[in-house]
């Protein structure tokens, strides 16, 4: 198997979580290397961060709708990513050991959604912000929304904080409040971003457990764009010898696997299965 291939086979066994945790590092490594060859080359740093971060101008944002999901791979230090990425991984695994992956999915990118619009609209409405337009990046409020879901659906679940121990729901009150007390003491957008994303995830939770999933649309609009082309590259009759030769067979089998998928999840196939749609995939 080659490089890219064994790295393609390793990331397909990630995690959901585990996928955006290495996205977002990988977001961190780059600009890094990116700033040194323009320092090199004298061209200024900032020129494509302007590009990704968002900003709190409606006409600035108008003009670059994009930002309101890329802001939030993009991150201002180490321990702001650290931070974020640590919280993410423990919520997320919670999450993922009650639901598939979709409502991760949901609750993440919702969540950054939710928090960059309130951040928008602070600065639109609330004087206070008047004549001021910091820029935000940070994935904080979709980490938010993940964690204050787990928070809201499982309140009286038992976790060890440190040395106390806690129900979610105490530290999922802790978190909001500290972000409600901070907004007037600095970077009040990105505190007002949080609140978004943990109003998301609360509000989510509290639906699903009345039966409803209010991002069921919201998922519709993401895997049209990306699972669409992934299943059709993955149907696609093999010829490797590798992949069985009868064309009726392979593609009883393919669909089988699909359908697991979609019951249980990619972590419920076996190595062999995942090797065998790994191949079919390549062809």
């Amino acid at each position: 198997m080659s490089i890219m291939g064994n790295i393609k086979y390793r990331f397909t066994a990630f995690s959901i979580v585990e996928k955006i945790i290495l996205i977002n590092a990988i977001c961190f490594v780059l600009p890094l290397i990116l700033n040194v060859l323009f320092f090199l080359f004298k061209i200024p740093t900032n020129t494509y961060i302007d590009w990704l971060q968002l900003s709190p101008n409606l006409e600035t944002f108008l003009t670059r709708p994009w930002t309101l999901l890329t802001y939030s791979f993009i991150h201002s230090g180490i321990f702001h990513l650290i931070w974020n990425m640590v919280l993410l991984f423990y919520a997320g695994r919670f999450l993922l050991n009650l639901f598939k992956d979709s409502i991760f999915i949901n609750n993440y990118f919702l969540g950054v959604i939710s928090g960059g619009l309130i951040f928008i609209c602070s600065y639109a409405l609330f004087p206070v912000f008047d004549g001021t337009y910091p820029p935000m990046i940070g994935s904080s409020a979709g980490v938010m929304a993940v964690f204050i879901f787990i928070c809201t659906y499982t309140p009286n679940q038992d976790i060890r904080f440190f040395f106390v121990k806690l129900k979610l729901k105490h530290l999922g009150l802790a978190f909001f409040s500290l972000d409600l007390i901070q907004i007037p003491y600095g970077n009040a957008g990105g505190h007002l971003a949080h609140i978004g994303g943990a109003i998301l995830g609360f509000f989510y939770a509290r639906q699903l457990c009345l039966g409803r999933d209010i991002g069921e649309g919201f998922q519709k609009a993401w895997q049209t764009v990306f699972e669409t082309k992934k299943l059709k590259t993955v149907y696609r009759a093999p010829e490797n010898k590798s992949v069985p030769s009868n064309k009726s067979s392979c593609q009883n089998k393919i669909d089988a696997i699909l359908d697991k998928i979609s019951k249980s999840g990619y972590d419920s196939l076996s190595k062999e299965e995942k090797d065998f749609l790994f191949r079919a995939g390549k062809e």
